[in-house]
């Protein structure tokens, strides 16, 4: 049988462009990876069928030119482009230019991506589609005083957030009136610097909700399917740290209404391959729509480990025309964390780059890890921290919590510092260990830690 694609170039780097270029294998598709100077000796250009330098380290001369990642397509013959996460994942203009240039994009349409990427008009569409969502503005604030106005409109707190982008960046949590200009202007400058775009929009701040996001799927013939739900809700300074799936809070009946209502969302907007709708999950098991990420994510493992599901493979295949072959809503099967391992200090949260002198990997049962890593690889200071992804499955939440603490003891890195400590501490935490757990978790468990004897 003759492969979905002549040839995928692989529009990212590090452990992604790796997990892209694995499916691929398996499905018989030539690869074409892409690197700056600095990712030269990068396990994803060693093991790519060819590769292209497209500039310097610095990520606006490589892996976010446009003209230089087509002009590699072009050069290798390539006909799709998978662009992961990050950088250009969800630009719908590189998507647009590829479509003029009869190279297949491996995800939603532009419009799609446009319409789901401004955080404000995806509120609206989601209000739209009668998925529930926080109180706030229904579009990007456009001074102070309308925030100041909307923000006594539905009470204190509230936060702000940029239009156009994600992360944590232009994200400012405001308790009083008096606080609200100076964030105001604080988020807008930041979310300028970030995203090339200063609005922001305004909701209603829970103080102690859940994260949680449900992976959704669609494909050319209007099929969508959800497949289950991911707890997200480990995280500093709104950056994720440790996801899980099945998440411990939430029952059959709650998932199946949230799942309903990720795939109505995802049906309303005529969405095509992979995405994840993230919604806030309150205590009294209320839960608002939050926004859409139009790409793979990073936690996509946790996902496939209780579906036994291979997503990215499902990418290709949505991509290049195939129908889902999956129902929606599989009951999710065992217990699956997954710890991201970052090239940082685990207490100061400072960035460590350097030579990876020693890279030793956990195994055995149920244990997987995604990374791009090496002995005597060196960490580049220019891009995201992460130096790999450390997953494990079991049968259910305790056993996973034992079979990843014995994969972390396992998991030996020389050379720089890196998070295994911190997620050590976090799987032994009690309140942790209980499954109850909200985006605040964090803040308490700092705060645990420094009441330790010493």
């Amino acid at each position: 049988m003759a492969p979905l694609f002549k040839k995928v170039l692989i529009a990212n780097r590090g452990e992604i462009a790796l997990r892209i270029l694995q499916a691929c294998r398996e499905l018989g598709i030539p690869t074409v990876a892409v690197h700056s100077t600095a990712d030269r000796e990068s396990l994803h250009v060693v093991y790519a069928d060819e590769d292209v330098c497209i500039g310097p380290p610095a990520s606006n001369e490589s892996y976010l030119d446009i003209s230089r990642l087509i002009a590699a397509a072009e050069i290798t013959g390539a006909d799709a482009v998978h662009p992961g996460y990050g950088f250009l994942a969800e630009n719908a203009h590189f998507a647009e230019v590829l479509a003029e240039c009869n190279i297949k994009w491996i995800g939603p349409s532009p419009d799609v991506i446009r319409r789901m990427g401004d955080k404000s008009q995806a509120r609206e569409t989601a209000r739209a589609a009668g998925v529930p969502v926080l109180p706030g503005s229904q579009e990007a604030l456009k001074s102070p005083d309308e925030a100041l106005a909307m923000a006594r409109d539905v009470g204190f707190p509230v936060i702000l957030k940029a239009s156009a982008g994600g992360g944590g960046r232009g994200m400012r949590i405001v308790h009083a009136e008096e606080n609200l200009e100076s964030m105001y202007r604080t988020a807008s400058e930041e979310a300028l610097k970030a995203f090339g775009d200063g609005s922001v929009y305004l909701e209603k701040y829970l103080t102690a909700p859940r994260h949680i996001e449900f992976q959704v799927f669609g494909d050319s013939f209007g099929k969508v399917i959800h497949i289950g739900e991911r707890e997200c809700s480990v995280q500093r300074r709104h950056q994720k740290l440790l996801e899980e799936s099945p998440s411990p809070a939430l029952t059959p009946e709650l998932r199946r209404e949230m799942g309903a209502a990720a795939v109505r969302l995802a049906e309303y907007v005529n969405y095509e391959n992979a995405g994840t709708i993230e919604f806030l999950l309150d205590e009294d098991g209320s839960f608002y729509f939050m926004e859409m990420n139009t790409r793979i994510q990073v936690e996509h493992p946790v996902t496939e480990m209780v579906s036994g599901l291979d997503l990215v493979r499902m990418q290709l295949e949505i991509a290049a025309g195939q129908p889902l072959t999956v129902e929606s809503g599989l009951e999710p099967r065992g217990h699956s964390i997954e710890c991201r391992i970052n090239a940082e200090h685990p207490e100061k949260f400072t960035p460590s780059p350097g030579m990876l002198k020693t890279f030793h990997v956990p195994g055995g049962p149920g244990v997987r890890v995604d990374t791009h890593g090496y002995e005597d690889y060196v960490v580049p200071p220019y891009y995201d921290s992460l130096v790999g992804k450390l997953i494990v499955h079991a049968a259910n939440r305790p056993e996973a919590i034992a079979r990843m603490l014995r994969a972390l003891e396992f998991f030996v890195v020389e050379g720089i510092h890196t998070t295994i400590p911190l997620h050590q501490k976090i799987l032994r935490d009690p309140v942790f260990v209980s499954g109850n757990i909200t985006t605040g978790f964090m803040t308490g468990f700092f705060q645990r830690q420094s009441e330790k004897p010493e």
